[in-house]
């Protein structure tokens, strides 16, 4: 059987193009670094912008003055996600946008006045979600929310 070198080797160049365009697009993808006033003296960054995507770092109910909302779980809820809308608005995002969501509970009991606040304020369809109770928050906080939101084309 004769192998036809001249096909063979032309299929490498193609597969080896086509690897190193991949790598490129990998490479030339935007990131950035998304920081909320008053979050400067903190060892990482609110939000993370790679390509088309936003991570969002886990954010606790917190006011602009870093205190923790006072009501319990509601308000601390309602403050969590209000950061996290601040986060994805500056890097150009939308609510819409988000694509999963990871709540951490100090309180698994919580779950239930969590939920009501979420529906409320999450569009339709809702994100893919994980919750889980955690053994303990920074700050004695009731919840922390991470988030990841894809730019819709």
């Amino acid at each position: 059987m004769r192998v036809n070198k001249f096909n063979t080797g032309r299929g490498c160049i193609i597969f080896g193009l086509l690897v190193f365009a991949a790598c490129l697009t990998a490479f030339a993808q935007e990131r950035r670094a998304i920081k909320l006033p008053g979050s400067e003296g903190l060892p990482f960054s609110d939000g993370m912008i790679a390509g088309e995507t936003l991570y969002v770092a886990g954010q606790e109910g917190t006011d602009e003055k870093g205190k923790l909302a006072v009501g319990g779980i509601t308000a601390e809820t309602q403050a969590a996600l209000a950061n996290i809308e601040r986060i994805v608005k500056q890097a150009g995002f939308e609510l819409k946008d988000i694509v999963s969501i990871t709540v951490y509970l100090a309180e698994i009991h919580d779950f239930a006045e969590m939920n009501k606040v979420y529906k409320g304020v999450m569009p339709d369809p809702k994100p893919v979600r994980a919750t889980v109770q955690a053994a303990a928050l920074v700050n004695n906080a009731r919840i922390e929310i991470s988030a990841i939101a894809v730019k819709r084309k």
